[in-house]
């Protein structure tokens, strides 16, 4: 097949509906290739406050509104989180944000996480991000003068597919919160959540939503169904599905670095296929609540495809 950048839903759909997996995922990877070259993005987030959510996102363990088995705290320690960047860093991890769980921090919150981002920069050679939920032009102000040169918020599902996961916030808030980040200086990063119960639409929808947002880093995360919430029953896509979202996230962001986070180690090795048809980044380490791949495994299966790594 002929390598395109996808330009509208309905040459997505059609294209999602006909092609081949392997020449889709051939010429997205091609087209990675083409624009990005070899260069692989990492990353590495800390859960730096756990639980205790007031949202009720039906895939989420940090969520009050369920009752699941997860480790709470208000804050992590600064030599904790600090040991954790040093880690990174010596893995040649580029970059790295501090996550909070919550709809967002109160000033004095977030006035305590500068002192981690301060440690950090001391210590390492890292770039930092922040997700801490929704913002203000004052809050984007003050993480920016901590350091911090993208912010991360997930659109997670695609605007017409949002309120069915969540009704304690909206699409359009999320949006918000990116574009007072880009205001205040910050580059953004923003993806979703695929196998939630959405359609192959809802999920091409999502990557145009992020295309219009102009987000150039884009995070999928697969479900992992957490017991206890709502979403605990819903079957798992399989290993086809998500390469063929892969490969399209690719055809209509060609620009983006394609990240592939949360989920994917439940595919084991074959995880490392999302890396041959499209995907240039991942999430390395633990996520918040699951477990990651090891970093040292992941740098090892990455070289093998070519990418260059530290």
């Amino acid at each position: 097949m002929s390598i395109a950048v996808v330009e509208t839903l309905e040459q997505a759909c059609d294209l999602v509906a006909t092609a081949d997996l392997d020449k889709l995922c051939f010429a997205a990877n091609t087209l990675r290739r083409e624009i990005h070259g070899e260069q692989f993005d990492l990353c590495s987030i800390i859960n730096a406050r756990s639980g205790k959510c007031s949202e009720d996102c039906k895939y989420c363990a940090q969520s009050s509104h369920h009752n699941t088995d997860i480790q709470r705290y208000g804050q992590i320690d600064t030599a904790v989180a600090l040991g954790q960047a040093r880690e990174n860093d010596g893995h040649g991890v580029k970059r790295l944000s501090l996550v909070t769980a919550g709809r967002s921090l109160q000033p004095q919150q977030l006035s305590r996480m500068e002192e981690i981002y301060v440690a950090m920069a001391a210590e390492t050679e890292l770039k930092f991000c922040a997700s801490m939920g929704f913002l203000t032009n004052e809050s984007a102000s003050q993480l920016y003068s901590y350091g911090v040169r993208r912010y991360h918020c997930n659109l997670e599902a695609c605007r017409e597919f949002f309120p069915f996961i969540c009704s304690t916030h909206s699409w359009q808030e999320k949006v918000a919160t990116l574009k007072i980040a880009r205001a205040a200086g910050m580059d953004l990063c923003s993806g979703g959540i695929i196998g939630m119960g959405e359609t192959e639409k809802q999920r091409l929808q999502l990557a145009f939503e992020l295309r219009d947002l102009a987000v150039l880093s884009i995070p999928l995360n697969i479900l992992s169904p957490i017991p206890n919430t709502p979403l605990a029953d819903v079957p798992p896509i399989s290993l086809d599905e998500v390469l063929r979202c892969v490969a399209m996230f690719r055809l209509i962001n060609p620009q983006a670095v394609i990240r592939i986070a949360g989920g994917r180690g439940r595919f084991t090795d074959a995880q490392y296929r999302f890396f041959a048809a499209g995907a240039n980044g991942a999430i390395v380490g633990d996520y918040l609540t699951t477990m990651g791949s090891g970093v040292e495994k992941d740098l090892k299966a990455l070289k093998k495809l070519g990418f260059q790594l530290p």
